[in-house]
């Protein structure tokens, strides 16, 4: 079952499948630069863990359509923007640990919803393959079930 749409507003830790749609053209890029955006307005706050930018580079890297400079601006455009780049805690690590294990996910996915349990925010990704082992968790939700005003 679906979960009805919601409205762009408040304290998001946006999954690296969210944020590398800034930089890509494809489904949900519009919503996912409707959060960049917003943020940028001063409308919501975005945090992520320091693991998205190796993943966004990663995945960045492994784009044809991106050159070695392309990366770079883009990695450093997710740096200069502003957005709170957490480092990895203790409590954190060891919350992602047991999330990855209840939900049989890995670490690094589940360090994400770890930071924003952490600091009590909603988690977005836009992987629904993630998102269908993860969605009984009450402040995950899906890139595209989001809806914006």
């Amino acid at each position: 079952m679906e979960r009805s749409k919601k409205k762009l507003n408040g304290d998001f830790v946006l999954d690296s499948s969210v944020i590398v749609k800034w930089f890509c053209e494809e489904e949900g890029t519009t919503l996912a630069l409707e959060f960049r955006d917003s943020y940028l307005k001063g409308d919501v706050n975005i945090a992520c863990p320091d693991l998205v930018i190796y993943e966004i580079a990663n995945a960045l890297h492994y784009n044809n359509k991106f050159t070695q400079k392309d990366v770079k601006n883009s990695v450093d455009s997710i740096i200069d923007i502003g957005i709170d780049i957490i480092v990895p805690t203790k409590r954190v690590i060891e919350s992602a640990i047991s999330i990855a294990f209840e939900f049989d996910i890995t670490l690094y996915d589940a360090y994400f919803i770890a930071l924003a349990k952490e600091l009590e925010f909603e988690f977005v990704t836009a992987d629904e393959d993630f998102y269908k082992k993860i969605k009984k968790v009450n402040f995950v939700e899906l890139l595209r079930n989001i809806k914006t005003f």
